[in-house]
């Protein structure tokens, strides 16, 4: 069993989760926010959008019927992402689709990431109190204030750290803080990149080592990303 992988019934309020997707080549991240139910940034089911289209189909979420529901009350916007992506909240079966249930790691030393090559399923940053965590997952989800759903660019991992840690890139450009990003990018060159760069260039641009980050309050990021 993956030391990442938990029960249901072990679950907290305020847990960066995520489940594998496409035979382990994809996961996605969302938060839990309790009462069985997740915040979490998806792609889009439309795929009209060019600028989406060809990276949001790994992280569509269709509501289940629990969700329409459950969620009936809520504007349509934060149950069903509009065409360019956002942020949705849905219940956790629709959320797990069927995968497993795992719990992202923070706070992990340097060697313990280098050593389980942690990419996309931790990283050196601690998270902030339960209270911010949950404020600025569910003041994204008023607003849909991350942006357009990118895969490469700004997906739901992304989306999970801020929510954690509130960390972005100082000049707000929209390079992924993604781990499995830069994980999966390494794979492609072959057995050295996977066993040798990848732990060491995944370390080096985590978001807890990598010095381009700051703490943006969930209010100016709004602000910024609506504007």
């Amino acid at each position: 069993m993956s030391p990442n992988k938990i029960r249901i019934e072990e679950l907290k309020q305020a847990d960066h989760i995520y489940t594998w997707r496409f035979i382990k080549v994809y996961s996605h991240h969302g938060i839990y926010v309790g009462d069985h139910k997740v915040i979490h940034f998806t792609g889009s089911a439309n795929f009209s959008s060019s600028s989406s289209s060809s990276s949001s189909h790994m992280s569509v979420c269709s509501p289940c019927q629990h969700c329409r529901d459950t969620l009936s009350q809520l504007p349509t916007h934060q149950t069903q992402a509009p065409s360019q992506g956002g942020v949705i909240i849905s219940c956790l079966d629709t959320f797990l689709n069927g995968g497993d249930l795992y719990r992202y790691d923070y706070s992990m030393s340097a060697t313990d990431f280098i050593v389980h090559s942690a990419c996309g399923t931790g990283t050196t940053a601690s998270s902030d109190p339960d209270n911010e965590v949950l404020h600025r997952a569910n003041v994204l989800l008023d607003t849909n204030g991350f942006g357009a759903y990118n895969l490469f660019k700004n997906n739901c991992e992304d989306f999970a750290i801020y929510c954690k840690t509130s960390h972005v890139e100082k000049s707000y450009t929209t390079v992924s803080r993604s781990g499995q990003i830069h994980g999966l990018l390494l794979n492609l060159g072959g057995i050295l990149g996977h066993f040798v760069f990848r732990p060491i260039y995944c370390y080096l641009s985590d978001v807890g080592v990598d010095r381009d980050f700051v703490k943006v309050s969930v209010e100016k990021l709004v602000e910024h990303t609506c504007s």
